[in-house]
């Protein structure tokens, strides 16, 4: 009888132990982008050309796209 209660408090304890290892909230971010650069500026060309940017948002905008690794 005290090996079973032995036995099941060691258990209980390496459960917890584990369960207790939950990463500590660290926050894991990943982008990932499967536009290509020739894309982007086609599409701020015609957000420019449709006329829902100015010239120099667009100009801003592409010389990001353009300069972005």
């Amino acid at each position: 009888m005290l090996k079973k209660a032995c036995l099941a408090l060691i258990c209980s304890i390496a459960l917890v132990s584990v369960t207790a290892c939950s990463g500590g909230g660290a926050e894991i971010r990943s982008e990932i982008t499967t536009t290509t650069k020739g894309q982007q500026l086609l599409d701020l060309k015609k957000a420019f050309d449709a006329g829902a940017m100015s010239r120099d948002e667009y100009e801003r905008e592409r010389l990001k796209v353009i300069n972005a690794k």
